[in-house]
């Protein structure tokens, strides 16, 4: 398969930089009108992936959401991520593992394996077990042509915790990552399979951003970032950045036609924070 990052940096040309969420928590069900159950779990993943798979360049299912339906609620991520692929858009699998050794390789064999049912373009991991610990996932993305996500900087209080904290060398814990992140794409062209996310809330990155390789920002919407502060945020590693959004977009359903509309304005502003033209 070519490489994800080839493929994202194409996506993201055609379709605009946008990735929307598909997180069916309990209060966006009840503000579609739908039951906290599978059948209305079902109902709202299938109606973003109709509305928006062949739109947007990504789909971000977040597995919390699914999982908490137990097998039954697996089986509809199953569904809606071969959907969401059939219609052309690359899905990334928020699902945030960490492990070592053979465990990691099991959750890199559920999500970038092509013959799993779970097969997504790209998987999103936590490396604060050490970077190295995420080796079986990252060899496992470069046999497939798949893409990795690195958690790196987070916007939420506690994670400076360990994200700002001060390695042996100086620099911060989040800053080494991004070394690791940047070296693993070293040479890669137009565009390096593994990313590293970073909020979108950040005031300051407070980081060298350049990685050679994609930039997924949540908080856009609901969480209260804007396109208009990505350049702040991501300065010269801006054309780069994958803003994701996920209630803000969603809120506007049940109607496909009306989560279209709402992706597609979003995309707009989007477009116009990167200085990317329409």
């Amino acid at each position: 398969m070519t490489p994800f990052g080839t493929r994202l940096r194409a996506a993201m040309d055609t379709r605009g930089p946008l990735c929307v969420g598909i997180d069916p928590h309990s209060s966006l069900l009840a503000g579609w009108g739908l039951n906290d159950d599978v059948p209305g779990l079902e109902r709202f993943a299938m109606t973003v992936v109709e509305a928006l798979a062949g739109e947007v360049a990504v789909l971000k299912p977040q597995s919390a959401f699914f999982e908490r339906f137990g097998s039954r609620g697996v089986a509809v991520l199953e569904k809606a991520v071969t959907a969401a692929r059939e219609a052309g858009a690359l899905v990334l699998m928020d699902a945030k593992r960490g492990d070592i050794g053979s465990t990691m390789a099991g959750y890199a064999s559920a999500f970038l394996d092509k013959d799993s049912p779970l097969f997504s373009d790209a998987l999103t991991v936590t490396p604060y077990l050490g970077y190295e610990s995420l080796r079986p996932a990252l060899d496992a993305a470069h046999v497939s042509g798949t893409g990795i996500f690195v958690v790196t900087l987070t916007s939420n209080p506690e994670g400076g915790e360990v994200q700002r904290a001060t390695a042996a060398d100086g620099q911060t814990v989040g800053q080494v990552m991004l070394g690791h992140i940047a070296a693993e794409n070293g040479g890669a062209e137009p565009l390096g399979s593994v990313g590293a996310v970073v909020g979108a809330t950040l005031a300051d990155a407070g980081a060298d951003l350049m990685i050679n390789g994609p930039l997924l920002a949540p908080g856009i919407g609901a969480q209260g970032a804007t396109p208009a502060d990505l350049p702040a945020v991501f300065g010269p590693a801006l054309r780069n950045v994958v803003p994701s959004a996920s209630r803000s977009v969603l809120q506007a359903g049940p109607d496909a036609g009306a989560l279209r509309k709402t992706a597609a304005q979003l995309a707009d502003e989007v477009r116009i924070a990167v200085g990317q033209s329409g």
